[in-house]
């Protein structure tokens, strides 16, 4: 890949979004609402960049939220529909929910019986999050149908009497996966709650939809949501966090030192701690431009971050001539859960954020120094 703007002009470590490459995505995404008449929202739990909301907005339907904070972030910056689920709710933010989301997810029937007096009042639409048990991947820290899940009520402890003022199900249970995993989905779906369906209005069919993906197939996509849509008379939502700003971001990084033990080692300025959780939770290795995680180059470096935690490593890579200071380096696909769950660890200082325009100028949207680490602290 070719970066569109000058990675020496940049003082790192440093978040860079490609207006560009996320219009991209966006585009593919407003294709796909408008061929399957579905809409589409930005699941801001992986992707929160507010800044380009306005953007997003002339693409997508609105936000999907996990919460109060995410839901007022979608409201006031992005203007459009404003989605929320979340595992459970604080009685204290309920209130505020009701004002500023058009639909209200809750994961329990005890939890709709708790707020339903209130919920009826705000004349909100709200759903139920179910769990079709339906196990489509392998990573289990992402699998919302796994056994023991805490995460939407199964086909044996859903309470069709309690269905008065629940206008639509919710679902999610896709990570980075294609649309044969979303088709399975829907037929396990139609088998376990498909009686219910023709009391609804909508459904969410949740995020994890590779969409802009090279290799995904939307023209099953668009066939599973016509399909759906007839069948039922029912509105349906994707909430596509990754896909909105897949390979639409980059961070860049300063080689500090280089050490040997056994292997060469050099130590960023970049963290997989502090800068890209996913790293250790996933786990992955991130794509550096100009570097080979398969050992096709000549010259071997662990990459690795400053801090104190032995295992923060972020990967073996190969390249072309040796490492040294102050070399730059570029990992790709650093928009999507990365600004949304980085930390400051050990008080690594968190990257900027910046954007870069079709002609590569480089605007710096947010820098960081001591006062973030220090505000969250006591």
């Amino acid at each position: 890949m070719k970066l569109n703007f000058d990675i020496n002009s940049i003082k790192t470590p440093c978040y860079v979004v490609d207006e560009t490459l996320l219009e991209r995505n966006l585009k593919i995404l407003k294709k796909v609402s408008l061929t399957s008449g579905c809409k589409i929202l930005l699941a801001q739990k992986a992707f929160s960049m507010f800044s380009l909301y306005p953007l997003i907005a002339q693409y997508l339907d609105g936000t999907a939220a996990s919460g109060l904070f995410e839901a007022r972030l979608g409201f006031e910056n992005m203007g459009k529909e404003t989605h929320v689920f979340s595992a459970a709710y604080c009685e204290g933010e309920i209130d505020e929910l009701f004002k500023i989301c058009d639909h209200i997810v809750f994961n329990s029937f005890s939890e709709w019986e708790k707020y339903r007096a209130k919920a009826m009042k705000s004349r909100k639409k709200f759903g139920i999050r179910i769990n079709p048990q339906h196990s489509t991947q392998t990573h289990a820290i992402y699998d919302p149908c796994s056994k023991g899940s805490r995460l939407g009520v199964t086909a044996q402890n859903f309470r069709s009497d309690l269905l008065e003022g629940i206008s639509g199900l919710h679902f999610h249970t896709l990570c980075e996966q294609n649309s044969d995993a979303l088709a399975s989905t829907l037929a396990a779906i139609e088998k376990n709650f498909g009686k219910f369906l023709p009391q609804m209005k909508w459904i969410n069919f949740g995020g994890g939809h590779y969409i802009t993906h090279h290799s995904y197939d939307i023209n099953m996509l668009i066939t599973c949501i016509k399909n759906f849509r007839k069948k039922y008379n029912l509105d349906v939502y994707l909430e596509p966090g990754e896909a909105v700003a897949l390979n639409a971001g980059f961070l860049v990084g300063t080689v500090l030192d280089v050490v040997n033990n056994d292997l060469d080692i050099a130590i960023l300025d970049v963290s997989a701690a502090c800068h890209m959780p996913d790293v250790l939770e996933m786990p992955y290795t991130p794509t550096i431009l100009g570097a080979s995680s398969s050992g096709k180059k000549q010259y071997l470096y662990r990459l690795a971050g400053a801090t104190c935690l032995a295992g923060d490593i972020i990967g073996d890579y190969t390249f072309d001539t040796p490492l040294k200071t102050g070399d730059k380096i570029v990992f790709s696909d650093m928009a999507i859960y990365t600004m949304v769950k980085n930390n400051t660890f050990n008080g690594t200082k968190l990257p900027s954020i910046a954007v870069a325009d079709a002609q590569g100028n480089i605007k710096i949207v947010k820098e960081f120094g001591y006062n973030d680490f220090k505000q969250r602290l006591s």
